[in-house]
């Protein structure tokens, strides 16, 4: 491809149209053909540095539409190789330096550029386009690479707008957009339940990992109760602390393990709402609620996924179908659910033993204020139902949510 031809230049961006619409089913053609022809027109792949222009307006555009760094990394990488989200992180963190982002975003959009950084390692002449930087460094033929140029574009070109949950760039001063005063989240505190909760999805003896959980569990509701009784006697309006995130679901199943979120969350004092077309969940509720609800999540999803496996691995060869597993992961969530509705109420008694304080009017007052804040992020919510298609894997589900560690007695704390 000659350099600066604008005819030539013309041609790229057609077949990078008509190859992304292809990929995302929206075109005639397959997608491979075009990956083809642009490995002809510009065998470098990205020359001249157009494609990679196109990538960072798009990555721009996300953010006008709601989405945020970790978003638009999730959307590529649900659905596409691990190396074509190394380049999606890539153009994500270069369009932040070009913009200058890093200097002037708010804590939470800073933290998931940081988090990206690690996953991103281009080498090379920065004065070069980044994707053919990418490419040489991923060792790639040219139409191999394109089609992974191909994947990407379709993935961020054809997306629904998110519902807005800071502001995006184009809306920041030039100076760094400091969080709001909020309630604060121990380190130390965080860091031991990560801890336990991290060997107890590492060990392989049951009896073992029980303990671990439970004894997280237990730091996790002392915690929550105490910053409960605590923010009750600051006189601050609980509506301005409350905080949204997006929690991302890995494929496959994620339409059913958004289930056992859910019911963690309602446990914890959150909130989520499920985005099934972007495989995403929002989650809604006070800062110490929202990091208790992940970290729970996160360990009960390690134990459903390690039982259901263990189960299909024992069992006959119709205990590892997807018809299998979606029912073993919806009564794991449903049964968990009940248990923590169970503990709940019973460790709100407690708690107030505990405390000396009457938590009912503190804790239905943090529920208040997360409900006013879910309803005016999503107004127009509706309910859906997950169906069972396999009793096997339901009842095997059940009786994995029976000997995981939350026991009767040990307190859950609604918010």
């Amino acid at each position: 491809m000659n350099d600066g031809d604008p005819r030539q230049q013309r041609i790229l961006r057609q077949l990078l149209h008509d190859g992304a619409l292809a990929v995302a089913g929206f075109g005639p053609g397959e997608p491979d053909l075009f990956a083809a022809r642009l490995a002809v027109l510009d065998p470098a792949v990205d020359a001249d540095g157009v494609v990679e222009r196109i990538g960072l307006d798009l990555v721009a555009n996300l953010w006008e539409h709601g989405w945020q760094p970790a978003d638009a990394v999730h959307i590529v990488r649900r659905q596409g190789s691990a190396r074509v989200t190394r380049l999606a992180v890539s153009l994500v963190l270069q369009q932040a330096v070009a913009a200058d982002d890093h200097s002037r975003a708010p804590d939470e959009w800073r933290a998931q550029l940081d988090d990206l950084r690690g996953d991103a390692d281009v080498p090379g002449d920065p004065t070069t386009s980044l994707i053919g930087r990418w490419a040489r460094h991923e060792g790639l033929a040219a139409p191999a690479a394109w089609r992974d140029v191909l994947t990407v574009v379709a993935r961020w070109a054809h997306v629904l707008p998110l519902t807005e949950l800071c502001l995006p760039p184009s809306r920041w001063g030039r100076e760094r957009v400091h969080s709001r005063a909020s309630q604060h989240v121990d380190p130390r505190m965080m860091g031991r339940i990560r801890a336990l909760l991290a060997k107890a999805e590492s060990t392989e003896f049951p009896d073992e990992a029980d303990a671990l959980t439970a004894k997280a569990q237990e730091l996790m509701t002392r915690y929550a109760v105490d910053s409960a009784v605590l923010e009750a006697g600051s006189g601050r309006s609980l509506a301005d602390d409350v905080r949204a995130r997006r929690v991302h679901m890995v494929q496959p199943y994620d339409d059913v393990k958004v289930q056992l979120l859910t019911v963690v969350a309602r446990a914890n004092g959150v909130r989520s709402v499920w985005h099934g077309e972007v495989g995403m969940a929002t989650v809604v509720g006070l800062p110490v609620d929202l990091e208790m609800a992940e970290l729970l999540f996160t360990s009960l999803l390690v134990q459903a996924t390690r039982a259901m496996t263990e189960t299909g691995r024992a069992g006959p060869a119709a205990s590892r179908s997807a018809s299998f597993r979606r029912s073993f992961l919806l009564a794991y969530a449903t049964r968990i659910g009940e248990r923590l509705e169970e503990a709940r109420d019973a460790g709100t008694a407690e708690a107030e033993v505990d405390t000396g304080a009457a938590l009912v009017p503190v804790l239905a007052a943090r529920a208040q204020a997360v409900d006013e804040a879910l309803a005016e992020l999503f107004p127009d919510l509706r309910s859906v139902e997950t169906r069972v298609s396999n009793a096997r894997g339901w009842h095997a589900g059940r009786l994995a949510a029976d000997h995981a560690d939350l026991r009767p007695g040990r307190t859950e704390v609604r918010g």
